[in-house]
């Protein structure tokens, strides 16, 4: 698939990964505030939770972007 239909689809994919990461980090970081607010004690594994939810959230841009250049063959 290449020309313009090309290019769109990967624009898509690109801005839509972008924007579930978004999301998710939202979410994910929002909810763990939350959890440190009701469980002070509980900071260090609530954090490192997060840390390691967030990396797997980021791999979904890294995953559009590949799926990208599948779609214009490049």
């Amino acid at each position: 698939m290449t020309g313009s239909i090309g290019i769109l689809a990967a624009a898509i994919a690109i801005g839509l990964a972008a924007v579930g990461a978004g999301i998710g980090n939202g979410l994910i970081v929002g909810r763990t505030v939350e959890g440190i607010a009701r469980q002070p004690e509980a900071r260090g594994l609530l954090q490192t939770t997060m840390f390691i939810g967030v990396a797997l959230v980021e791999a979904l841009p890294i995953i559009g972007v590949v799926i990208a250049f599948m779609v214009l063959n490049r």
